[in-house]
């Protein structure tokens, strides 16, 4: 089986794709506390599981299922905005 990648989510479907990319980035929202709206949200989640699901494969992790790909695109929703933040005030 493959890790996850932005559009593999194996088992999860579109909207289960676009159900975690929102619920994704609420969580990126607030771990690093932020102030988004949904279709923000919904954007930093889908980019995060892009980044998160490349993280992982090449770390040779492999992902499955709705948690596995909430909790890879969370982390990956996390390093985006923190790289934006970075990136913005600098």
């Amino acid at each position: 089986m493959q890790a996850q990648g932005l559009l593999g989510m194996p088992g999860v479907g579109f909207f289960g794709m676009l159900f975690i990319g929102i619920i994704a980035g609420y969580i990126a929202e607030r771990v690093t506390d932020s102030n988004h709206g949904l279709f923000t949200n919904l954007l930093v989640g889908i980019a995060g599981a892009f980044v998160g699901g490349s993280l992982a494969s090449a770390l040779g992790i492999q992902v499955y299922g709705f948690l596995g790909s909430l909790l890879t695109a969370s982390v990956g929703a996390v390093l985006v905005l923190f790289i934006w933040r970075r990136l913005a005030s600098g």
